[in-house]
């Protein structure tokens, strides 16, 4: 069961899930977690809905409040704002970039490394691994840089 809500005199608690007892305006409830759907509504524990393409990312959650017409919790979201400038966060999502680029090149080093060392000639499919590598780096590197929101910077993926 996902999150659920009750009203106790003006303040709400948030459970995750149903608790294991229930303290409600209308009595205790010890085996919460085996009443029904309807049971556990009319004791005024009801689903925790959380806003429409929320992003924790780019979204700030509000105060919990009750929306009767859905009759259902739920949280207002506000866009977040960042005090870095959009080139800073352009600058800081690059370096996170390459850093997975340098992390998935380091997985291959060794046989770099060793192949030098010894002279032998590194498999063509190691070069071409790391090649994309590097090609996916630039091109996702580039893409970022052409992004105008801080928005889209902050959730850009930098997955390899």
């Amino acid at each position: 069961m996902g999150t659920k809500a009750i009203n106790k005199n003006g303040t709400i608690k948030v459970y995750q899930g149903v608790p294991k007892t229930l303290h409600a305006s209308s009595g205790t409830y010890l085996n919460a977690p085996a009443m029904t759907d309807a049971q556990l509504r009319a004791a005024g524990l009801f689903d925790v809905v959380m806003p429409e393409d929320y992003d924790s990312q780019i979204h700030d959650l509000g105060e919990i409040f009750w929306d009767s017409a859905n009759t259902q919790f739920t949280y207002p979201k506000t866009n977040k704002t960042w005090t870095q400038t959009l080139d800073e966060l352009k600058t800081q999502k690059i370096a996170n970039l390459k850093s997975n680029a340098n992390s998935k090149l380091a997985e291959t080093d060794w046989i770099i490394v060793r192949d030098n060392e010894l002279g032998n000639t590194t498999e063509q499919s190691t070069l071409d691994d790391r090649a994309a590598i590097r090609t996916s780096c630039a091109t996702k590197e580039s893409e970022i840089n052409a992004l105008t929101t801080k928005a889209s910077v902050v959730t850009y993926d930098t997955t390899l």
